[in-house]
């Protein structure tokens, strides 16, 4: 009879290093810990991890009834003969936070990617708030609404954290680049309202002592936080996440699963997130799409998810 069984160093982690996608590419309570999850806690239905306060998705907290704003079907995505993605449909509703979890080198970034337009798939349709396109196109994405932070930092280290997240605004910008340049008439009052912006989303993220520092001298978890706040300064109505957690510790953690929840339930931004450390998965999301070698094995609750099969097995391997 086969049973689920944990392979030891053998076995395929999540936050391993076996493969590499094709693309290339101080609050709150105690998270879970980083690493691959154990058998009991991926099947375990006990409940979340406590201080997200989001283990019950039952009721009001159960918010996956909303509208479907990003609708995406047949996706699949090849580089030469190398199969990124093949076959993938899943949807996002409005004001959930929607988690895509795998193996490396299951296609999450691959997926990401072709949310904003990075890269246009072969097969399959998108459809964003109701509009239908083959494919998105960044700077399209970008003045929809949709905002992105990278797997690996993607800031100007020579520049302070004001300016970096002022960056974030440059799809809002009306005037010419000679008018800001003189900082002249409306160029000069457009930048100040642009610059009262950054500073909530400084306020908002708790970074006001560092906010004329440059982000070189920041450490890692600080970057990270300054790379969600220039995506926030471009107040988009859907956010996608690469890893906001990746090489944190324990409390940085914390401190971003609190930012994040209170990006969704103060703004209503709708959450698309790929996080390796299945605790922080469980506990914040709202559905959970789950993806192995290009293809979907899973979809629905974190409850769901856990229970599936094809998960557990893609996670824990088999014995016989």
């Amino acid at each position: 009879m086969t049973q689920v069984a944990w392979q030891g160093a053998g076995q395929r982690e999540w936050a391993g290093t076996a493969r590499t996608d094709a693309s290339g590419a101080g609050s709150g309570g105690a998270i879970a810990p980083t690493g691959p999850m154990s058998p009991a806690e991926l099947t375990d239905d006990s409940g979340a991890h406590p201080g997200t306060q989001r283990a019950q998705r039952t009721g009001e907290q159960a918010r996956t009834g909303g509208e479907v704003i990003l609708d995406l079907q047949h996706i699949s995505l090849s580089f030469g003969g190398v199969k990124a993605l093949t076959d993938i449909s899943f949807d996002v509703c409005e004001h959930e936070v929607r988690a895509i979890i795998g193996p490396n080198g299951a296609g999450k970034s691959s997926m990401l990617n072709v949310i904003n337009g990075v890269y246009h798939p072969q097969q399959g349709r998108i459809v964003f708030r109701g509009e239908e396109r083959k494919q998105m196109h960044p700077t399209a994405a970008a003045r929809q609404g949709i905002a992105r932070t990278f797997q690996n930092i993607a800031l100007f280290k020579g520049m302070t954290v004001l300016d970096n997240i002022m960056t974030g605004r440059n799809t809002q910008f009306r005037t010419g680049l000679f008018a800001h340049a003189l900082w002249w008439g409306p160029a000069r009052n457009e930048e100040m309202r642009h610059r009262q912006k950054v500073e909530e989303v400084i306020d908002f993220l708790e970074i006001q002592s560092i906010r004329k520092t440059p982000v070189g001298r920041l450490p890692y978890g600080l970057q990270k936080r300054v790379e969600l706040a220039r995506a926030l300064a471009a107040e988009p109505s859907m956010l996608l996440l690469d890893e906001p957690m990746a090489g944190m510790n324990v409390e940085e953690k914390q401190d971003m699963c609190r930012f994040i929840l209170d990006v969704n339930r103060q703004f209503g931004t709708t959450i698309v997130l790929i996080e390796h450390d299945m605790g922080v998965v469980m506990d914040i999301s709202d559905r959970v799409v789950v993806l192995d070698y290009g293809k979907k094995i899973g979809d629905g609750t974190p409850e769901e998810v856990k229970g599936n099969p094809d998960v557990i097995k893609a996670y824990l391997g088999t014995s016989h």
